[in-house]
């Protein structure tokens, strides 16, 4: 009987003996790096000619060919009517997409990009044709950031309504 209550206690201690692990700390989860984005595009372009937006994606010094690269592009003063354009990978990390500019501007680009869920969206001026540079719209904050500027101003009742409206009258009044 000693015999069968000493295994009862004996077996339990070395199995739970045996279950115990030193615990190993686990390795930090790799943060990935913010993709290195160089816009390609040139800064001065030609009217009614068939442009290439281009953007050289890295990440940790390596070419990267599963991003996802849009190309948003306005003129200068009229953020809201941008148009965003897909890129596609060309080679070795270059996305390539194209548009056309056909009238004197001066042009915003983001190129935004996302790889191994890292967003980075640099911005590129491009002055399109011969554009009188005394008409160009200075591309502020607020322009900038229209849809976080809506959010912010939407119940603060601030003048920049009544702004916009003036703005809408003096360009239709000047078509």
């Amino acid at each position: 009987m000693k015999k069968w209550l000493f295994a009862l206690i004996a077996i339990p201690a070395l199995l739970v003996g045996c279950g115990e692990k030193k615990e190993e700390a686990l390795p930090e989860p790799e943060v990935p790096q913010i993709p290195e984005v160089e816009i390609l595009t040139p800064k001065e372009v030609a009217l009614n000619e068939t442009i290439e937006l281009a953007a050289h994606v890295e990440q940790g010094g390596k070419n990267v060919d599963d991003a996802v690269v849009e190309f948003e592009v306005w003129e200068s003063g009229k953020r809201d009517e941008g148009q965003m354009v897909d890129g596609k990978l060309d080679k070795d990390g270059v996305y390539k997409a194209t548009t056309t500019f056909d009238h004197d501007g001066v042009y915003y680009m983001y190129a935004h990009t996302t790889a191994n869920g890292v967003h980075n969206m640099p911005k590129q001026e491009i002055i399109a044709g011969n554009p009188d540079m005394t008409q160009v719209l200075p591309e502020d904050e607020k322009s900038n950031n229209s849809m976080d500027n809506n959010m912010m101003n939407h119940d603060n009742g601030t003048s920049d309504d009544t702004d916009q409206a003036e703005e809408k009258k003096d360009e239709e009044n000047h078509h």
